[in-house]
């Protein structure tokens, strides 16, 4: 395997990863572990769900408001060729978005958003309308941000809060927290990358204060466990917060749920997505997490082939999503920006240089 060929592979596991997480774990979201493994045993295959109480019974395989939030930032790159900004990300809402989607794909506050978008409010501005700061809605779906960025664990950072203040206030807590996802994607994208690199790379880049002191905390509480039912177990005695909206999704709480099993599976992407799945509380966004980064660095050849041809299978019948790539595509069209936006630095740079 060539060096584009395992840049290509990394893509595609982290992509695939989100998506297969974020699908299986969909049926489960909002349980606690008890009664998942009550109703499953250990949940490890996708199935149909409903979700918002819509009616629309989904098929295994369909995707959910956190991988449409990636879907819009990855068509973004692919337009662009090169990073992208909030305002580059803000277009692609306006031109792509069905307007059907609203309670079938998003969430409440993302039709609210859209709507100022459409009044011309700049892109970086729209995050101060959401009443959510705290959410794990970027930290979830910001993969692509780490994407394009592969190598470059300090651009990643940067990124995520100029892209994710379409969503929170630029230097909230949830985007602090989102950093640790493409912080780690960027990372683990690098050749000779490995999960003591990507936490070193974490530690190293995001906010020592209100990330990694307790991101910290948790990973030497856990060291030493391999066991995702033992992790899930302890986690219940950290975070068991009730009674207020999203009262699962806070970022905090699933970044480092969802890093600690990336740590514990050793970046094997479809043991993070059984393990998320299976985890409780935001299974979902826990599984896109954890398994988003195990893809950035292990690749997509742990994946069952069949997971992957069930999520292309109900992209293709969606009639909601805002587009229906395959995941090779995503993955293809990602590495193809990435590309396009080095040939231009040495375009510039022999010009100028020589």
């Amino acid at each position: 395997m060539d060096k584009r060929e395992r840049l290509y592979d990394k893509f595609l596991g982290c992509v695939a990863g989100t998506h297969i997480g974020s699908s299986m774990g969909a049926v489960v979201e909002g349980m606690d572990w008890p009664d998942i493994k009550a109703k499953y045993g250990t949940l490890d295959r996708l199935m149909p769900y409903e979700h918002y109480g819509n009616g629309w019974k989904r098929a295994p395989g369909t995707t959910e408001d956190g991988v449409e939030r990636q879907k819009l930032m990855i068509t973004a790159i692919m337009d662009k060729k090169d990073r992208v900004n909030a305002e580059d990300v803000k277009k692609v809402w306006l031109r792509d978005i069905l307007p059907n989607s609203a309670g079938m794909v998003s969430e409440p506050f993302e039709a609210t958003l859209l709507a100022l978008a459409k009044t011309g409010i700049p892109g970086r501005e729209l995050g101060r309308y959401c009443d959510y700061f705290g959410l794990n809605s970027f930290a979830r779906a910001c993969h692509p941000v780490g994407l394009i960025n592969a190598g470059d664990p300090r651009a990643a950072a940067e990124d995520v809060m100029e892209v994710g203040s379409l969503y929170q206030v630029t230097d909230s807590r949830g985007l602090k927290w989102a950093q640790v996802t493409a912080v780690a994607i960027a990372e683990g994208t690098r050749p000779e990358a490995c999960v003591d690199s990507v936490t070193g790379a974490v530690f190293d880049v995001c906010d020592p204060d209100e990330v990694v002191r307790e991101l910290d905390r948790e990973m030497k509480k856990t060291a030493g466990i391999t066991d995702f039912r033992e992790l899930r177990s302890y986690f219940d005695g950290v975070y068991s917060g009730r009674g207020m909206p999203y009262y699962c999704c806070f970022a905090n709480e699933v970044v480092t749920r969802a890093f600690c099993i990336f740590r514990a599976v050793r970046g094997d992407v479809r043991e993070a997505v059984i393990a998320g799945v299976n985890f409780g509380r935001d299974t979902d966004c826990t599984a896109a997490i954890a398994a988003g980064i195990s893809g950035a660095l292990s690749g997509a050849g742990p994946i069952p082939a069949e997971w992957i041809k069930q999520l292309d299978e109900a992209a293709e019948n969606n009639p909601y999503t805002n587009t229906r790539r395959s995941l090779a595509q995503h993955a293809e069209g990602l590495l193809r920006a990435y590309e396009a936006r080095f040939e231009k630095y040495l375009r510039l740079k022999n010009e100028m240089l020589g």
